[in-house]
């Protein structure tokens, strides 16, 4: 059982709107710095020049992440395979990511204000120590539309690979075994001739 996942148009449709934002807030952080130099009396050069070097600032920003971004979406892919799950990323270096279910232990939904607006969403792979991210993540699959199938499906899919065992916990309350009974005096005698023999 494979299957093959992109990202959903819209996912580069939030890196816009996350540019435009940021362009919103700078102009702001602008006004308000040319109307201090204003209120000051300043020099017109000065809010020129300011309004100048932002200006150019937004272009190359733009100019710059437009085509990155782009080209980072359209080469993500995932793939769900039987053993564990595959991420393709990569605009130069191209990079397989493998994560086997194994090591996988929750998968945890993500949907930004901006996924919201959108109707997309993130699955975030948790695996149990294995990830070298400050996040805590291993990866992720981003851009869905389909997010919360896809989220239900691998959750089951994780909970039949590894089954949640509800009798350790109510085979701890209830009667033992004479074996696991001796089991652990046996331990606990083997404990206390270790401490007396020190």
């Amino acid at each position: 059982m494979e299957k093959s996942i992109k990202p959903d148009k819209k996912y580069f449709t939030k890196v816009l709107w996350v540019l435009m934002t940021l362009t919103a807030l700078l102009v702001i952080i602008v006004g308000i710095i040319h109307m201090i130099i204003n209120l000051n009396h300043g020099e017109p050069e000065a809010i020129i020049i300011i309004w100048m070097i932002s200006i150019l600032l937004l272009l190359l920003m733009w100019m710059i992440t437009v085509p990155v971004a782009y080209l980072w979406i359209k080469n993500l892919a995932y793939t769900i395979h039987g053993d564990g799950i595959r991420i393709y990323k990569g605009i130069i270096t191209k990079t397989q990511q493998n994560i086997p279910y194994r090591a996988i232990t929750d998968f945890a939904l993500e949907r930004s204000l901006y996924d919201r607006f959108l109707g997309i969403g993130s699955i975030k792979i948790q695996t149990a120590g294995q990830s070298h991210t400050a996040t805590g993540y291993e990866g992720k699959l981003g851009g869905l539309i389909e997010y919360d199938e896809w989220h239900s499906d691998l959750r089951e899919k994780l909970k039949s690979l590894h089954p949640v065992s509800e009798s350790v916990t109510t085979a701890e309350t209830g009667p033992k075994s004479e074996t696991d009974i001796l089991k652990e005096i046996l331990a606990e005698l083997k404990a206390i001739r270790k401490n007396i023999s020190k």
